[in-house]
C-alpha cells in the first residue's frame, strides 16, 4: 500500500482502510511488537500496544511526500516507537527501587556462587541437547510448554495438531527425555 492510497482510503473508507493496513501489515506490526515486549511483558501487553500503533496510524497520519511509494517504513517506526515506550514503562513499573544506606550494604554478603551458576548452565545446556534429540514435534511442544508456558491449545495451533494430540505427545515425550536424561546421570 502506498501513501496515496492510504491518505485515499483514509478519506473515503476508514473501515476499508483499517482493514487492509491490518492485513498488510499486521504481522510485520506485530513481530516489531512482540520481540521488543517479549522479555518484560505479557501477552496483553503486546496486544494492547500492537492495537495502540494502528491507533497512531490513524490519528496521526499525515500524507508526506516520503510515503507515495511505501509505507512500511512509517509503519515500522511507529511501532518500533511505540514498542520502545511501552518497553520503558513496563520495566520501570518492574523494577523495585530501595533505600539502602552505606552502613546496611556492608553488611550485605554475596550469595552468588560461581560453582553454582556453572552446574546450572551445564545443567541447562545438557537439557536442551537432550530436548533437541527428541527430534520434532516433541522438542517444539516442551519448549513451548515448559520454557514459554504456553497452553496445550495454543501449541496445537503452531504444530497443527489437536490440544489432546499435544498433551500425548507431551506425555510421551518427557517419559523419553526422562530415559535421555538417565542415560548421562540425571535423575532429578
Amino acid at each position: 500500500m502506498t501513501g496515496n492510497e492510504l491518505k485515499e482510503l483514509l478519506d473515503t473508507s476508514p473501515a476499508e482502510c483499517h482493514r487492509r493496513l491490518m492485513k498488510e501489515y499486521g504481522r510485520y506490526v506485530y513481530a516489531i511488537v512482540f520481540n521488543k515486549l517479549r522479555s518484560c511483558g505479557t501477552k496483553e501487553d503486546i496486544e494492547e500496544c500492537f492495537c495502540d500503533v494502528f491507533t497512531d496510524i490513524f490519528i496521526k497520519f499525515e500524507y508526506n511526500e516520503k510515503y507515495v511509494n511505501d509505507i512500511k517504513g512509517y509503519i515500522g517506526t511507529v511501532a518500533k516507537h511505540n514498542a520502545i515506550d511501552r518497553f520503558r514503562r513496563l520495566s520501570a513499573a518492574n523494577s523495585h527501587n530501595a533505600y539502602t544506606d552505606e552502613e546496611g550494604m556492608a553488611e550485605l554478603v554475596s550469595d552468588f556462587s560461581v560453582d553454582e551458576r556453572v552446574d546450572s548452565s551445564e545443567l541447562r545446556r545438557i537439557l536442551l541437547q537432550k530436548i533437541k534429540e527428541l527430534g520434532e514435534p516433541d522438542t517444539t511442544i516442551l519448549i513451548q510448554k515448559f520454557y514459554y508456558n504456553r497452553k496445550s491449545s495454543e501449541i496445537a495451533k503452531t504444530v497443527s495438531m489437536t490440544a489432546s494430540s499435544v498433551r500425548s505427545r507431551c506425555t510421551r515425550a518427557m517419559e523419553k527425555l526422562r530415559v535421555k536424561l538417565a542415560e548421562v546421570g540425571i535423575t532429578k
